[in-house]
């Protein structure tokens, strides 16, 4: 199983040990293109800091991650499932899972980014700030540079197996399975039933739908369920207590699309 998951947006301090070496980081079709965004991301911030600041979307406060950029090739690096924090990864806390579903997360979690493409949690990065959305100078919009080994790289890591997609529509837009990988893959939404005046009305909730999707990989790998298909994964988190809504496709080299329901968040 591959779970595709988006980073968050405020990231935990760089480590101290060695900086990232871009020839070490998973998925190595990528490594090319990592370097290209890297160099021009590094460029922008050292050349222009306000330029740099409406291009990454950044509020007079965060002023700061514009200078963190201009240092991404030297500053310290950590396991990425350190980096990432925010509600999702509250929710998942990869630090006190046992040790076997360590090992899991480490072989099915991949997360997408506008810097690094995707990264497995155990691979070593520095904190950074930039999004899928943003669009540099030299590059144009992330999510459509990604696209073009994204379509190699992604098949590959995902190999023959259920492919279990949590991503943002900003980070989708770098990948979105075709063919055979889409008739394996399942997307999920969360939505937050609620009874008003007697009648149960449903909406997306952005804390509701984060939170949820860190419990499920949590509950996935905890338990250590491996299902192979999108039927197997709705049976196995049913089996794990969620409310699951399933739609299968309408026709051969779809994406299951499955809904979650939750009242409230424990």
């Amino acid at each position: 199983m591959l779970v595709l998951l988006p980073p968050s947006e405020g990231k935990a301090s760089s480590g101290r040990g060695a900086p990232v070496k871009l020839e070490s980081l998973s998925l190595p079709g990528l490594t090319g293109t990592r370097q290209a965004v890297l160099d021009e991301l590094v460029e922008l911030c050292a050349a222009d800091e306000d330029k740099a600041r409406e291009l990454l979307g950044l509020s007079e406060g965060l002023r700061g991650e514009v200078a963190k950029n201009t240092e991404l090739r030297t500053a310290g690096a950590r396991p990425a499932g350190e980096i990432y924090t925010g509600v999702l990864y509250d929710a998942l806390d990869l630090a006190s899972l046992d040790t076997a579903a360590k090992r899991r997360a480490g072989r099915s979690l991949l997360v997408f980014s506008g810097l690094w493409g995707a990264v497995r949690v155990t691979d070593r990065i520095p904190s950074y700030r930039c999004s899928m959305g943003v669009k540099l100078p030299g590059l144009g919009a992330l999510g459509a540079h990604w696209r073009t080994p994204m379509a190699t790289a992604l098949p590959e890591a995902a190999g023959d197996g259920l492919v279990l997609d949590l991503r943002s529509s900003a980070y989708a837009s770098a990948w979105k399975p075709k063919g055979e990988v889409a008739g394996r893959t399942a997307s999920v939404r969360v939505l937050h039933s609620q009874i008003v005046n007697g009648i149960e009305k449903r909406s997306v909730v952005s804390h509701f739908n984060k939170a949820t999707k860190g419990k499920i990989v949590r509950s996935l790998l905890t338990a250590g369920a491996a299902p192979k298909s999108p039927a197997e994964l709705v049976e196995a988190l049913r089996d794990l207590g969620y409310v699951v809504e399933a739609e299968a496709p309408g026709r051969a080299g779809r994406p299951w699309a499955l809904d979650v329901v939750v009242t409230e968040i424990h």
